[in-house]
């Protein structure tokens, strides 16, 4: 492995085994529980695809006429991933993106999409997205998680974009998290297949393989820039700061 891959997740370890061991995980006993959960959840899921969205129009070539642009290797791990994300297969083998098949599982479990309905409609109605998130009703947990997203999607150079998402955005779903899934799909299965297949195929489909190729990026990017690498360290280190803060929010409204 890179030796400066290395050392970002030395650095990072710490924070990453805090949020394995958060008390949302354990906070989850049952189907109420999870709606909530999924209800704050869903918003990282959407702003997952800006982040990925945002590494594709800087290291692909989405324009016309056509170029190559960067690293082969760098455009087909971000194309692989958009494929996967933006049109994998549902439980009956549809088409469908990771986001709407959260929104058919949340549909499922009876929670509520309002919130993530009215953030998309108010962006869909021309609004920038520092206002829309500004103004519709959400957790202020959900704003500061979303605030810090689109900072790093707008303002950021490319190799901070790509290390947040390689190294803070990377889901957080330790054992006890899928034990605590399983024991409630079995109680409740009509109303969790859904949900269940989601995490399961998306452990699938982000397994080791992408984790490998998109290190790979973030070293291509980095080279041998001390300064590119402390930043890229830095805000990994911030986005998982952000992860605590929006599981914090979840924690509290269980409470």
């Amino acid at each position: 492995m890179n030796t400066y891959i290395e050392v970002v997740n030395e650095k990072i370890q710490a924070t990453r085994t805090e949020l394995l061991s958060h008390p949302v995980y354990a906070r989850i006993k049952n189907l109420s529980d999870l709606q909530r959960f999924s209800e704050s959840h869903v918003f990282a899921v959407w702003d997952f695809m800006s982040l990925l969205k945002s590494l594709q129009l800087n290291l692909t070539c989405v324009s016309l006429p056509w170029m190559p642009v960067g690293a082969a290797d760098t455009r087909y791990l971000i194309n692989e991933i958009v494929t996967g994300e933006e049109s994998d297969v549902d439980q009956a083998g549809n088409r469908i993106s990771h986001f709407e098949l959260y929104l058919q599982a949340m549909n499922q479990m009876g929670a509520s999409t309002s919130r993530i309905q009215s953030l998309i409609s108010s962006l869909q109605n021309g609004n920038m997205i520092d206002e829309a998130i500004a103004e519709t009703d959400l957790p202020a947990s959900v704003k500061r998680f979303l605030s810090y997203t689109f900072e790093v999607v707008q303002h950021a150079p490319v190799h901070v974009q790509a290390a947040v998402f390689t190294f803070g955005r990377e889901d957080l779903i330790p054992d006890m998290f899928m034990r605590i899934l399983e024991q409630l799909h079995a109680e409740s299965p009509e109303q969790l297949s859904i949900f269940h297949y989601y995490i399961e195929r998306h452990i699938e489909v982000d397994g080791g393989h992408h984790t490998h190729l998109a290190q790979q990026m973030v070293a291509s990017l980095c080279g041998n820039d001390l300064q590119k690498w402390q930043e890229a360290t830095d805000a990994s280190l911030k986005s998982l700061e952000m992860r605590k803060v929006l599981w914090d929010g979840i924690v509290q409204s269980l409470n």
